[in-house]
């Protein structure tokens, strides 16, 4: 399992609707590949019980949007994998508000990160540059790429 040192409480993820859909994205760039094979090992880490996955109200709204129905499925399967379900409360609500406004995070990813910061997740894992680089800032999680992720976790 995944700790942090001189820890035993285990690595907390949130994967946001881009992460969970890098596997459907065309290869043609060295980076997506990738960024697709570490979303990939971190998905069988979850599996495996390494890693705590948590699941929310935003990604159920997002997923359910998916045009496509196979990918739709495959992603709304994590829900019974996650630990934790994030509903929907007002305070989440006032997070994500005042996260848009103090970094200029569009509104569905703000959801996403007070998603994560209710759950005390330790790492928000996404394949969106923008939302990474306004995200910077933000204090209770680490907005990261999967990528980035697996570089900082397997170097311990």
């Amino acid at each position: 399992m995944l700790y942090f040192k001189g820890n035993m409480k285990k690595i907390r993820l949130y994967l946001d609707n881009c992460c969970f859909n890098r596997p459907y994205d065309h290869q043609s760039y060295e980076l997506i590949r990738l960024e697709i094979e570490a979303k990939l090992h971190i998905q069988d880490r979850i599996r495996n019980n390494a890693l705590e996955l948590v699941w929310s109200f935003i990604l159920d709204f997002e997923n359910s949007e998916n045009p496509y129905e196979d990918q739709k499925e495959a992603i709304y399967e994590w829900k019974s994998i996650a630990s934790l379900y994030i509903q929907p409360t007002e305070d989440i609500r006032e997070k994500a508000n005042e996260l848009s406004m103090k970094n200029n995070i569009k509104s569905k990813d703000a959801l996403h990160l007070a998603c994560a910061i209710e759950a005390h997740c330790h790492f928000l894992l996404t394949t969106d540059k923008h939302m990474i680089k306004k995200a910077v800032d933000v204090p209770e999680v680490k907005v990261i790429n999967p990528l980035d992720f697996l570089l900082i976790v397997e170097a311990r």
